[in-house]
């Protein structure tokens, strides 16, 4: 049976000697199995940086921000994403409330720890000098660095915290959760007081009670004549969310496989008019809404894979991966209104045709057009980034234009969300997916894919829809390894068609680079690229030919040199 995340936690908090308590803490447990899926558990604790008037209200800010936000971003995001953004807007809003007092005292600035335990992993967020411990095996680790300054004469100053910077730097690391572990979080109040082995101690003795454990801790640092507010937080993962391969495609089956449909037949609702396309993955029908008379397009899983439990969740998040984008170059999925019976799933219906079709159509590349299809690919593209989110494989048929030339990608069989990444599972995911003709080439080396893996794709389609070839051509496929993936060449654009300019096939030649270090940063550069020249790529071309292209240049300089031989010999046999 598969077993959810289980936690037991325990706190204390004592204003110690000061006459107000700046620390604040929480946590959140979410009820909602799904959501307790999705994001994970929350832990928090901030203290306020006693030089600031403000610090209570500065450490509570944190940890309310950090534990409501953290739940309200898309279940798409990382826990990495997440967090990330959720205290950079928080450090951002207590920062504009410093600024807004000429008396640097009433700043707002707090120290913050979080952690969040999602599936099998512990995440954790760090800045200032509070610190996360991780007790397991009797042992007692240090998971957090204090960001302190050291100054000469023994003195010591924090170095980071939340609101002092418009930037800010988090510690962020993950680490692997084991049932039984216990994770600690304290203040400077607590750990500059009693040393590690202390802790430690206690720990053995007292790790049955977490809430007796926390206050013993906080009283004996108030023993050890501990000047500082004093917090602290214990939780013990009791129970990790497991699930077997056979509970696994149980869940992924509960739907069966829709029947045989043909012309007429009625599903659920939906009128089938005829079989857009079929392939050894999927089918896709044209249908009809009996209620509304409203066309769609309804997508089936193949029989060939009924056994297969990877392909089944790959389809079954298609449908939860278009449910979440929102934007008018992605096909849009159509809610379910009834009840369903059956696997399958339905979208909206465009007039159109695929790229690829659109392509082989075109007579001669129409610039104006091009830039207008890739700029609105790349809108698509953002808004599945922005999600967190990677499609995986961009190709022309997987791009959808129709006769009014708006583009709208399709198929997600191949997208890759971060946050459901996150989640461990027994099946195994396969990570390269894509089109080899049109895969970046880092997922061949280590099987990872970034944002710039999708611009590499675009890269390639943009390069199609001019030369009708590929930049790399069949080579590409051939390429299996570091070594030959390097050995690769970009193959100019002049080589197959005239009249385009030199600095769009430099601004292709990027985008497709083999390196991902080399290609753009940002999808909007190559937008930019294509539309004017970028100044770097016209002092290229001012560049001498040795400097540009050495293996030309000798290549045309030993040419020259055997046709002048050539000509010598002739005139001396003559």
């Amino acid at each position: 049976m598969a077993r959810k995340l289980k936690i037991n936690v325990g706190s204390y908090s004592d204003k110690g000697l000061k006459e107000e308590n700046q620390d604040s803490l929480g946590h959140v447990i979410p009820e909602n199995l799904n959501l307790l899926t999705t994001k994970g558990a929350a832990f928090a604790l901030a203290d306020g940086v006693s030089s600031s008037e403000e610090a209570k209200q500065a450490s509570q800010c944190c940890i309310t921000g950090f534990l409501e936000d953290y739940f309200s971003t898309p279940d798409s995001w990382s826990v990495k994403k997440s967090g990330g953004t959720v205290l950079t807007a928080i450090n951002n809003w207590l920062f504009s409330q410093t600024n807004q007092y000429q008396d640097v005292s009433r700043g707002l600035a707090s120290t913050f720890c979080g952690l969040v335990i999602k599936s099998t992993t512990a995440h954790l967020f760090h800045v200032g000098d509070t610190r996360i411990y991780l007790y397991r095996n009797n042992t007692l680790e240090q998971l957090t660095t204090d960001h302190r300054i050291h100054m000469p004469g023994e003195k010591e100053y924090l170095g980071r915290a939340m609101g002092i910077d418009y930037r800010l730097d988090i510690d962020y690391k993950s680490v692997p959760v084991e049932e039984g572990d216990v994770f600690f979080i304290a203040t400077d109040g607590i750990h500059d007081y009693i040393d590690d082995k202390h802790i430690s101690k206690v720990f053995a003795e007292e790790v049955d009670d977490l809430n007796k454990l926390c206050k013993r801790l906080v009283d004996e640092s108030l023993e050890a004549d501990s000047l500082d507010n004093v917090s602290c937080q214990a939780l013990k993962v009791t129970e990790l969310p497991t699930q077997n391969i056979d509970e696994a495609y149980s869940q992924l089956t509960q739907l069966p496989f829709p029947p045989e449909l043909y012309e007429g037949v009625i599903l659920e609702g939906y009128r089938i008019t005829r079989e857009l396309h079929a392939s050894s993955t999927s089918q896709l029908y044209l249908a009809v809404d009996v209620d509304t008379d409203e066309k769609v397009v309804i997508k089936t899983p193949s029989v060939n894979f009924e056994d297969d439990p990877a392909y089944l969740e790959r389809f079954q998040m298609e449908e939860w991966v278009g449910r979440r984008i929102d934007s008018p170059h992605v096909i849009r999925t159509v809610e379910a209104t009834r009840p369903r019976q059956f696997l399958y799933y339905v979208m909206e219906y465009i007039e159109g045709r695929p790229l690829d079709q659109w392509i082989t159509d075109q007579k001669e590349p129409n610039l104006t057009v091009i830039r207008n299809i890739i700029s609105q690919a790349v809108s698509g593209v953002r808004a599945f980034h922005r999600l967190d989110m990677l499609h995986q494989d961009l190709k022309p048929g997987n791009i959808m234009i129709t006769d009014e030339g708006l583009v709208k990608i399709v198929d997600f069989g191949s997208t890759k969300i971060a946050g459901i990444a996150d989640v461990s599972t027994p099946i195994e995911r396969k990570e390269l997916l894509g089109t080899k003709h049109y895969t970046a080439p880092e997922y061949l080396i280590n099987g990872v894919g970034t944002s710039q893996s999708d611009l590499f794709s675009l890269g390639c389609i943009a390069y199609e829809m001019i030369t009708g070839k590929l930049p790399y051509g069949n080579d590409i496929v051939k390429a299996t390894n570091k070594t030959s993936i390097n050995r690769l060449k970009y193959t100019p654009v002049s080589r197959h068609v005239s009249n385009i300019p030199d600095w769009i096939d430099k601004a292709l030649q990027k985008a497709v680079n083999v390196n991902p270090v080399n290609r753009y940063e940002e999808m909007s550069e190559l937008e930019s690229d294509l539309r004017k020249p970028n100044p770097e790529f016209l002092i290229e071309q001012q560049r001498p030919l040795l400097e540009r292209n050495p293996e030309a240049f000798w290549k045309g300089l030993a040419i020259l040199s055997l046709l002048g031989n050539c000509a010598l010999i002739y005139l001396l046999t003559q």
